[in-house]
């Protein structure tokens, strides 16, 4: 019989225990042995559970319990849950996880310990919830140099920006709903100013390039400065608004990395995540493009992937586990946001400042005006052909908004990045 325990018993804890009981058998039989949950950490009662016996609130009951082998972390954050892991693993209990907070936070150090001791730390439920990525990363694609990976990352921007497109509404509206099905937290900030997807894409670019991508190096916008004007020029261009995370290497082998809305074409791949929906888009410079889509978030489709990990840990007790460390080097592989190439969606009022604007932006790359969609304002796109740095455009456009009379309505209203 092999004892794990799990740490926190909100969404994803209680899902692992539910599909634990579920597919049992099937558990049992891919290990060759029995699977039981000997505790369950968490500061909360839980009489009425099915499991209510096993719950503590010390957590020398897990740490300290020769018998337990992997330990589950679902509380979430880079507080308690960094200690508890940090205990685990010394304590020598391989640790599965779907805290993408901690692992792009503490990867290096927690990955180290755990290689050190002969232990697993495995974070496949960490991005794209029930998506498998993480292994296929390490693993499948492991031949493969990953020249770059575009993602849909996050479930509720994702259902926000459909709702948007296909309802005609606005972000707020679109919001609200969000928060009343149970996708948007009731403070939403982390996902719509795209925290969130911003922490998976250093995940997934560390992984890929086995070097610590430190999530604060990466450009992020979030999706509340979309509106459903935007909406309509997009529609007008047979493109959708998507929260595009990207991870690129350029000629120099400098990544490229950002995250932000983007116009990308009905006909890309990833194009056909809507709704809570993620999309996964990785290129290898043998295989080529591969996809990988599905729900992105969920109590059960993410404790699926947790419960894959724990399995692939037990399955390597005892054995030297794959050498997945990201190391921490000197030379900075992150390319800096300004100096990378941008092709742009601009909308302005009418007027003779935005005249000048677009002026000044003719200067320094293409322009192709856009169809009018409403009276008062008029849209170009920008870069499509000649080169822009993304700092040269957001000088011209800040200096563009320092001119503008604080008292007036201002000119400029939004920039959209293309894909």
């Amino acid at each position: 019989m092999i004892n794990i325990a799990v740490l926190g018993y909100g969404t994803v804890g209680s899902g692992v225990v539910e599909v634990c009981s579920m597919n049992k058998e099937s558990i049992n039989k891919k290990l060759g042995d029995k699977i039981f949950i000997k505790k369950i950490l968490d500061v909360r009662d839980f009489p009425d559970e099915p499991l209510a016996d096993r719950f503590t609130k010390n957590p020398d009951e897990v740490f300290l319990d020769p018998e337990i082998s992997v330990v589950v972390e679902t509380i979430g954050g880079i507080g308690i849950a960094y200690e508890y892991t940090k205990r685990a693993l010394e304590a020598g209990k391989s640790v599965v996880t779907s805290n993408k907070e901690l692992v792009a936070t503490y990867g290096p150090e927690l990955l180290a310990i755990a290689y050190s001791k002969k232990l697993s730390y495995l974070f496949e439920a960490s991005v794209g919830g029930g998506i498998p990525i993480i292994r296929p990363l390490n693993k499948c694609l492991s031949a493969n140099q990953v020249e770059s990976i575009y993602g849909i990352l996050n479930g509720t921007t994702n259902y926000i920006l459909t709702r948007m497109k296909n309802e005609k509404i606005s972000f707020e509206t679109a919001l609200r709903e969000a928060q009343i099905h149970g996708y948007a937290e009731k403070i939403p900030t982390a996902d719509i100013e795209g925290h969130d997807t911003c922490r998976k894409i250093a995940i997934l670019a560390s992984v890929a390039s086995g070097e610590f991508i430190d999530y604060n190096q990466i450009y992020t916008e979030g999706i509340s400065c979309v509106t459903d004007r935007d909406i309509v020029y997009a529609d007008s261009l047979n493109n959708k608004i998507k929260l595009i995370a990207m991870a690129k290497k350029d000629r120099g082998n400098m990544i490229e990395l950002r995250v932000a809305p983007a116009f990308i074409p009905v006909e890309s791949p990833l194009a056909i995540a809507d709704d809570v929906f993620n999309a996964i888009l990785i290129e290898g410079n043998a295989l080529g493009p591969a996809m990988f889509y599905g729900k992105g978030a969920g109590k059960m489709a993410t404790a699926s992937a947790v419960l894959a990990d724990v399995i692939e840990a037990i399955l390597h007790t005892h054995l030297t586990p794959h050498k997945v460390l990201w190391e921490q080097t000197n030379t900075i592989r992150v390319k800096k946001h300004e100096n990378c190439a941008v092709k742009a969606f601009i909308r302005l009022l009418e007027g003779a400042e935005s005249k000048d604007l677009l002026e000044k932006i003719k200067s320094c790359t293409d322009v192709t005006i856009l169809p009018k969609q409403f009276e008062d304002e008029f849209a170009f796109l920008a870069g499509k052909t000649i080169p822009i740095t993304e700092g040269a455009l957001s000088d011209i456009l800040e200096a563009f908004k320092r001119q503008e009379d604080p008292s007036k309505k201002s000119s400029f209203l939004s920039m959209i990045r293309l894909l």
